[in-house]
């Protein structure tokens, strides 16, 4: 029987698992916590956002980065504390600038073929997440930025994103909400944004339903590989260690799969970069009207916004490298509470609730897609800000990678839908 061990079930994860067994393989998913989709996957900006495929690896970036480095609440924060970790994925990042063009056209292929993958399986498993199809507005206040944006819908529309330029009173047409002094912006109808979490929980409920298994709680100590497939050890809920035999792995382990990677003996510069966000409640009839219906990306400030049905607002953004440390710090979160009251100051900010993620980013800020260097590891797993973005379309790309490794071997149990 080839079972398939899925590490880590966040939205690459369970997508990674309800693509599987869209190919006959019987799926075991193990996660450290109690519930799917509890880290990054749990209140993300929202977006699926093929629009935001432009890939970091810029040197525009690296000059924002040393003007802002000694600014505790920019968009962009770099901790000085020593690691060699940091510093060699830094070198590696500096080193794909030269990919910058190539990189990020791939990426808006792998976002637009994500797009409908996501929606049909969505409808398939009926499964609701506040989901808006009005597309994204993003929006620039000054005329260099109008202009970087003209070269990077160039490369957007290599990758098939289509999307339409729009001067300040085409901005306030589509989004009359929005307070602030913006010279243009850019429309993308195609893309839409969601509940991240409704969406992951969903889909976690729909494999079980189709007779995956969930081994939720589970910490794993160790992964390896042997003649007869991969074994892992782990600790269950209630600490006991305990070992499982699998076919296959794959890894899809957020900012913990480059210890497990280590172990399947490859290297996974998978750095984790920490990302906040607030969830505005709108509590009274008011705050209700004043917020934004379109999703919304401002460049000057990078930050991103999605209307989560008629009661909350998510906000989203910057960038901080400080390691795994998960702490939600009030120097980062002040800026997304100042921008809401500034762009939109007839919406109540009493009740906001914080919130900080740790995205799993390797330098070329491409995904790892595909097998391990040894047979039976596959990996799914380094998406940076567009797991949600992309993970239905790399959940293809692997579960299709697995499958040609078994050939036409199939499981006689456990086979969910066909494809």
């Amino acid at each position: 029987m080839n079972s398939i061990a899925v590490i880590g079930a966040g939205i690459t994860g369970v997508t990674t698992a309800y693509e599987l067994m869209q190919r006959g393989f019987a799926v075991t998913v193990y996660d450290r916590n109690r519930y799917a989709a509890m880290d990054t996957s749990f209140a993300n900006g929202g977006q699926l956002s093929a629009s935001n495929a432009e890939v970091w690896n810029h040197p525009a970036t690296i000059a924002k980065g040393l003007k802002w480095l000694l600014r505790p609440d920019a968009p962009l924060s770099l901790s000085l504390a020593p690691s060699w970790h940091k510093y060699s994925w830094l070198a590696g990042f500096i080193g794909n600038i030269p990919n910058y063009r190539t990189n990020t056209i791939e990426t808006a292929r792998l976002a637009v073929a994500a797009r409908q993958r996501m929606r049909d399986i969505a409808e398939a498993e009926r499964i609701a997440f506040d989901r808006d199809d009005r597309g994204i507005l993003h929006v620039y206040a000054s005329a260099s930025e109008m202009a970087h944006a003209r070269r990077v819908s160039d490369l957007l529309a290599a990758g098939g994103v289509e999307r339409s330029e729009l001067d300040a009173d085409a901005v306030r047409r589509l989004e009359p909400r929005l307070k602030g002094d913006f010279l243009g912006g850019f429309h993308t109808p195609g893309d839409a944004t969601g509940d991240i979490h409704l969406f992951a929980t969903g889909l976690a409920a729909a494999c079980v339903r189709q007779g995956a298994s969930f081994r939720m709680g589970s910490e794993i100590v160790d992964c390896r590989t042997g003649r007869d497939g991969v074994a892992i050890r782990y600790r269950d809920a209630g600490g006991a260690l305990r070992q499982s035999s699998h076919a296959a792995v794959v890894v899809c382990a957020g900012v913990g799969s480059r210890a497990l990677a280590r172990g399947l003996g490859d290297r996974l510069n998978v750095y984790p970069v920490k990302g906040y966000s607030i969830t505005v409640n709108l509590t009274d009839e008011a705050s209700r009207a004043a917020a934004p219906q379109l999703s919304l990306l401002d460049d000057a400030a990078k930050i991103v916004t999605s209307r989560l049905g008629p009661d909350r607002f998510r906000v989203a953004g910057t960038a901080e490298f400080a390691g795994t440390n998960r702490d939600i710090r009030d120097c980062r979160i002040r800026p997304l509470v100042a921008w809401v009251n500034r762009c939109f100051p007839g919406v109540s900010t009493r009740q906001v609730v914080p919130w900080a993620g740790l995205r799993p980013m390797m330098p070329s800020m491409m995904p790892r897609v595909g097998p391990g260097s040894r047979s039976g590891v596959f990996y799914n797993t380094g998406h940076g800000h567009l797991g949600w973005t992309l993970s239905a379309a790399t959940a293809e790309l692997v579960a299709r990678s697995v499958e040609a490794h078994f050939g036409s071997a199939r499981v006689t149990g456990h086979a969910g839908k066909a494809a």
